[in-house]
């Protein structure tokens, strides 16, 4: 079987495909008419083609990625391998990821919102300069949250591009949630650094260290 994958040909067998009768490639197999055809008659699979050799390896042989081990997992989701997909979750990267970060920010409210909403208003303040600046508060516990609050009412007009992370209960430190917000942000392809907001402004008390500057670099 030819196989067209994001632009990329492979050439495999059904028994191969149909290795584990559950996935999607199996199911093209067993019901070629719900396929997507390419003009030259192949199947077409709008995938990132350069990831599928790792999951024919898989296939024909059990070889596991070495590298790109968070994408392989994405496609092994969407082709549903689900030997591939555990045995995904069990490596050291993807473990972490998965048990450890992704467990951590499940319980801070409105993280992924948060998100959004950080990159939103960094684009909107990007016309006509190489940088912007968003402001992002970070608040562990209710008594963190008090003790910012006045500081947030004198800061006048900077206080409109504020974006609020927490309260949260889990272990991790107020820099552990700090560099998620950069890592998750990086990986959009936005290149951002953060900053204490008094080393940027000088208006906030030495005894505050709850307010920091995310900078987006433009060009």
């Amino acid at each position: 079987m030819i196989l067209n994958v994001g632009g990329e040909i492979y050439t495999t067998t059904a028994s191969t495909l149909k290795k584990y009768p559950r996935s999607t490639l199996a199911e093209l197999c067993s019901n070629p008419g719900k396929a997507t055809i390419d003009r030259k008659g192949r199947i077409f699979i709008d995938r990132e083609g350069t990831f599928f050799k790792y999951i024919l390896a898989f296939l024909r042989s059990g070889q596991l990625p070495t590298r790109f081990t968070q994408q392989i997992y994405q496609e092994a989701l969407f082709y549903n391998i689900e030997p591939l997909v555990e045995l995904l979750k069990d490596s050291p990267e993807l473990y972490g990821e998965l048990v450890g970060r992704q467990q951590f920010l499940s319980e801070v409210p409105n993280y992924m919102e948060n998100i959004e909403v950080l990159i939103h208003l960094a684009r909107a303040e990007s016309v006509g300069s190489r940088r912007s600046w968003v402001m992002v508060c970070v608040v562990k516990d209710k008594e963190d949250e008090a003790k910012v609050l006045e500081t947030i009412r004198d800061l006048g007009p900077d206080k409109d591009t504020l974006v609020k992370f927490g309260p949260w209960k889990p272990s991790p430190t107020a820099s552990d949630l700090l560099d998620c917000i950069k890592l998750d942000i990086e990986k959009r392809g936005y290149n951002v650094s953060f900053q204490p907001y008094k080393a940027v402004r000088g208006l906030l008390s030495s005894s505050c260290n709850l307010l920091f500057e995310f900078v987006f670099t433009w060009w």
